[in-house]
This record gives C-alpha cells, structure tokens and sequence, in this order.
C-alpha cells in the first residue's frame, strides 16, 4: 500500500512543482518590458507611446486565448494547452531578443499574449480543478516571485553593459525549459493531484456556459477585481507625487509596499484558509479593501492613508486566486473550465478598461478622484459577490 502511494505522491510534488515554477516564469515577462523599455526606444528610435502597440497586441492574444482556453483544453487536453503555449512565450521572447525591426517586435506581442493567456487560464483551471485553496494561493504568489525577478533580470543585464536583447533571451530560454518539462509530463496532466479521484466530464460548448447568469455575474466580478488592483497599482504614485505633494523616492516606496503587500498576502492567506472556509475569507478581505480605499480617499494624516495602502493591499491578495478556487463548485464540472478562461479574459480586460478610463476621469476633475473610483469599484465588486454567492450552484 504505503509502496503504491509513492509514486503518488512523487508524482503529485512534480505536478506543483512544475506548477509553481509556469506561475513564476507567466510573471517574468510582465517586469522585464518595463525596465527595457527606454533601451527599447533608443535601440528603435521610438517615441515614448510606442509601448502602447506592444501592449495593444498583446492583450488582443491573451484575451483571445484565454477566452477560448476551455474549449482547447477539452480538445487537447491540458498537458498539449500547456506545452503548446509555453512554446509560443519562449518564441516571442526570443523574437524579441533577436528581431531588428521594431513592427516584428510588435507582432510578436500577439504570439506573446496567445502564450500567456493560454498558461493563465489552463492552469488556472487545473489548479482550481485539483489543487487546495491554500495551493492555489501560493501559486499565485509565486507569480508575484516572478514579476518581482524580472525587473532584477534585466537591469542587472544592463548594468553590467549588455544589450536589452540578452534579458529577452534569457528569460525566451528558460521558458524553452519549462516547455520541455510539460512535454515530458504532459500525460500526468489530466489527472487530479491534491483532489479525491474522480471521472472526467465533458466540457459544455463556450456558448452554452454564456447561456448562465453566473457565467456573465463571474465574468463582472473579475472585471471589477482586475480593474481595482491596476488602478491602484498605476494611478497611486501620480496621486501621491502630483497632488499630494510626496517626495518621488518616497511614494516609489509605498507603490512597492502596495505590490509587496500583495504577495505577501497570498503566502499569508494560503495559510490562514486551511482555518476558515474561503467564502469567509474572501467577505472580510473585500470589508477591509472597502476600508483600505476610505483611508487613502480620506487622507485624514499621511500615515493613516498609507495604512490604507498596505491595508488595501493585503486585503486584495487572495480575492484572484480564492475566486479561482471557488469556481468548480459553482459552476459544475461540465462549466468551470469555460467560466475560468471567460473571467482571465474579463480580468485582463477589466484592468484595461478601468485604468485607462479613470485616465479620463482624473483629466476632467483632478487626482484625487482616484478615491472615490476605488471605492465605487470596491463596493460593486463586493456587491456583485454577494450576489453571485446568494445564486444556486450550477448541478
């Protein structure tokens, strides 16, 4: 008996492991563009919005392939979804690093986004399929790991006086590696890890998971979710240095506590769900994410803002993967992997849409808008879970 489950479990470590190590390396590109971009520009001669059509591509292929990711992973099964998309981020990558011309660059940021949005949600599936809470939450910090390495990566490269070129490379090879990994286990895939055993269920079409109302409700929720933490990301250190008058080395610190916050949040909250269920968790971290946002709005001392800002920050960490992990029951077998793909893809877009149009918003009445955005954002968000809770599960 004890010589049967060995392999079990041997077999289960490997799965997380190489799970643990795709969230790292779907993180990594994400912090390397930004750090390369100047170089990028003088290499291309480009002006300063030229980002924008690398990032136009490459959200255009990850909402497509997240979307759609259920239907792929129900023809070819998870193990080719992965394989097959890890190939086409470490070719991107590589691209980048060797292309000499700049729209070939751009191109490949559809490839790049095709890759990224396929990783996300099919593993983001399986995870929510197989793995505990708890599991799911780790994985998620970990992309954290990786977003925080890639910056590292590639100034460190620059620094020592190489080309931009070798951090895409770099990075495109080790994707290679983790592609090769999932080809080798690809056959492991299909199976549960941390779950009981159970019989696979076909996956329902894409249009008949549409035809629910918890489809579209899951979609909002993630929606709101995506939009009210890259908001907060991308709009708190124009607010603190440009209207609050904060010194800029120092609201680039508390930016940082901001995103910190996050990762921490997830290793913390991956323990903490193993005391309490997750609906729980998830209730009082959107009360205190409503709380956070009234502390910085407010602004009633510099401090108590700040705390805000941490305290937002902490609060937000496990709402993704948690919402995640609650899908499958809520869904049903037959649903959950469509549902899954539907809300990367409204999570992607949700941050998009929400941090461009407060850009808008702050241009015709001022930054300190920003408060009372996040805290219209924060309610619905809150608003909308209650509501999707209060629905009857999908048999």
């Amino acid at each position: 008996m004890a010589a049967s489950a060995a392999p079990i479990r041997q077999r289960a470590a490997l799965l997380v492991g190489l799970a643990y190590a795709a969230f790292i390396s779907l993180g990594l590109p994400d912090g390397l563009t930004g750090v390369a971009w100047p170089s990028i520009r003088t290499t291309f001669r480009l002006p300063l919005d030229a980002l924008g059509a690398l990032i136009t591509t490459g959200t255009i292929g990850y909402l497509l392939s997240s979307f759609s990711s259920g239907r792929l992973s129900a023809r070819i099964g998870v193990g080719w979804l992965l394989v097959l998309s890890c190939l086409a981020t470490a070719v991107s990558l590589l691209g980048y690093g060797a292309t000499p011309v700049w729209a070939v660059m751009v191109s490949l940021g559809l490839l790049a986004g095709l890759g990224a949005g396929a990783i996300d949600a099919g593993l983001n599936t399986y995870a929510a399929e197989s793995f505990s809470p708890r599991t799911v939450n780790w994985l998620h910090a970990s992309f954290g790991l990786g977003a925080a390495t890639g910056p590292i990566i590639m100034s460190g490269i620059i620094s020592a006086g190489y080309s931009w070129r070798l951090g895409y490379l770099v990075v495109g090879v080790a994707q290679l590696l983790l592609a090769s990994c999932f080809a080798v286990t690809r056959q492991q895939w299909h199976a549960q890890v941390e779950g009981a055993d159970t019989t696979p269920q076909p996956s329902a079409s894409m249009a008949r998971t549409l035809r629910l109302p918890s489809a579209w409700l899951s979609m909002l929720l993630f929606f709101l979710y995506t939009g009210l933490e890259i908001s907060t990301g991308q709009w708190l250190y124009t607010l603190l240095t440009e209207a609050r008058s904060m010194v800029p080395a120092l609201a680039g610190v508390w930016v940082s506590v901001y995103w910190g916050s996050l990762t921490v949040g997830r290793l913390l909250s991956g323990a903490i769900v193993a005391h309490i269920s997750v609906r729980t968790l998830l209730q009082l971290c959107m009360g205190a994410a409503i709380l956070g946002v009234v502390l910085l709005w407010l602004n009633l001392a510099p401090w108590l803002a700040l705390t805000g800002v941490a305290l937002l920050g902490l609060a937000l960490a496990p709402m993704f993967p948690s919402l995640i992990a609650l899908t499958p029951a809520r869904m049903g077998p037959t649903h959950a992997a469509n549902t899954v793909g539907f809300q990367i893809a409204a999570a992607a877009l949700g941050g998009a849409s929400l941090v461009s149009g407060f850009g808008l918003l702050a241009e015709r009445f001022g930054l300190e808008t920003l408060g009372p955005f996040l805290l219209v954002v924060a309610v619905l968000l809150a608003v909308v879970f209650e509501i999707l809770e209060r629905r009857p599960r999908t048999p």
